[in-house]
């Protein structure tokens, strides 16, 4: 066993077990994902003959020490900003800023184009709001509509969908998207514009299977009408869009700059930084919330701890993923598949689809499936990888990849069809179909364009 365990092709090994594990551990034996990725972070520890040695430190004692090391430089790096993004969804929500959106949208575009309206709305409000939440709100709407106008049902479902999880699968400062970005080290600023761009095309083929579903499938509205709770007094659009618009453009400000000057003033790098970027956004989603339900500061910040407790769970999760991903590293994989590959022209582009999707379908989870993805490649990869392409477009490879195949396991999958009146066939028939299609449109998207624009 000590020699197999020391063998070139062990790393391998360890990528699979490590795997199964996660996997077995979330689907077959329930445990929370956190616990599952952390307890998979360490047995990979055990497995792996080649971690780094702590002087005066028994190696027993480092593969338990530096899966929690690792949990922490990527908390450090993604907590605050996940804790933000969430303030500020519960925020836009409880202020009516994401209702004045979304009716602002649907006026503008009028009922014909309510379903573009109900795909913009989704696509806006996933960058800073987790998925659920977003449905959450929208769907009343789509009911609403459809009982209005007595047809388009799974039209307005399906343009939910599509539109957020876009959003929520390629534009940070969403978890999956957001720890991606740095795992893979790409720019944030550039993640996001990028993110927001390439995903246009998935959105609006969701609208076009929509729409083919929609004349296909018959489902009716089978829940109640339940009308968005209308805000007194909402903020004007203007203000309503900046808690999302503001963080955007300071970011992206900073990229921008770099890559037009080759330089980055200390300010213009202070105001883009991500922390102070979404500070910014905050402040503005609390003002709002404030003065729209007339909160005093002890009321505001004791409505925020709801949303700060549902970060903290993401926070865990995916910090426990970059901890796992680590520890795969740590195990010499990248250069085991160095050598395997010697003399081999990888497709990295459709290696890191495939283990995004596999990583979905086993076991439901597109943000664990994102996170865990991007730290296998880089580990496939290596730090300093001499790609044809930017690396950017492996970050949209594993984004799509999460999408593949939603299932019963993935929470998304019920939400969607208990919030919609869907069973379980019709829910597979369009929630699972139009996020396969839109993973594998994304695919096809996003090797012809790292063929024609390579930014190598």
């Amino acid at each position: 066993m000590e020699g197999l365990m020391h063998s070139e092709f062990w790393p391998f090994a360890v990528l699979l077990l490590g795997i199964a594990m996660v996997v077995i551990m979330i689907t077959r034996l329930h445990f929370h994902p956190f616990v599952a990725l952390i307890l998979s972070a360490i047995f990979v520890g055990l497995i792996s003959p080649l971690l780094p040695e702590v002087a005066g430190q028994h190696p027993l004692i480092t593969v338990v020490e530096l899966p929690m090391a690792e949990f922490g430089i990527v908390a450090g790096k993604i907590a605050w900003v996940i804790a933000l993004a969430a303030v500020i969804g519960t925020a836009m929500m409880e202020s009516g800023a994401a209702e004045q959106i979304v009716n602002w949208l649907l006026r503008t575009l009028g009922e014909k184009q309510a379903a573009l309206a109900l795909v913009i709305s989704g696509f806006i409000l996933s960058i800073p709001v987790f998925f659920d939440t977003v449905f959450f709100l929208l769907i009343p709407l789509g009911i609403t509509l459809a009982l209005k106008t007595g047809k388009n049902y799974v039209l307005y479902v399906v343009a939910i969908c599509g539109g957020a999880v876009v959003a929520h699968t390629l534009v940070p400062p969403t978890p999956g998207p957001l720890i991606m970005a740095d795992t893979l080290g790409i720019d944030l600023g550039a993640a996001i514009l990028a993110g927001i761009a390439v995903g246009i095309l998935p959105a609006g083929m969701a609208l076009f299977i929509g729409r083919r579903l929609n004349k296909k499938l018959n489902i009716p509205v089978r829940v109640a009408d339940e009308h968005v709770t209308t805000i007194k007094n909402p903020p004007s659009l203007i203000l309503s869009i900046q808690p999302v618009f503001l963080p955007i453009v300071m970011i992206s400000l900073a990229s921008i700059v770099e890559v037009s000057t080759g330089s980055l003033p200390g300010w213009i790098a202070f105001i883009g930084n991500k922390n102070i970027a979404m500070s910014m956004g905050t402040l503005i989603a609390l003002w709002l919330w404030a003065k729209t339900q007339k909160l005093g500061a002890k009321d505001l910040w004791k409505a925020t701890a709801k949303p700060l407790e549902i970060a903290g769970i993401i926070i865990l999760i995916t910090s426990a993923g970059g901890a796992f991903g680590a520890m795969i590293k740590h195990s010499g994989i990248g250069d085991a598949i160095a050598m395997a590959t010697e003399g081999f022209e990888v497709n990295y582009i459709i290696l890191a689809w495939l283990i995004a999707s596999v990583m979905k379908i086993a076991q439901g989870s597109g943000t664990v499936s994102m996170i865990t993805s991007a730290a296998i490649m880089i580990s496939l990869m290596g730090p300093s990888a001499e790609l044809p392409y930017h690396p950017i477009y492996i970050f949209f490879a594993i984004g799509f990849g999460s999408l593949f195949i939603s299932w019963m396991n993935d929470s998304g999958f019920w939400v969607v069809a208990r919030m919609s009146g869907f069973t379980e066939k019709e829910a597979l028939q369009t929630w699972t179909f139009t996020l396969a299609c839109m993973s594998l449109i994304g695919l096809v998207e996003t090797l012809i364009i790292s063929w024609i624009f390579p930014f190598a």
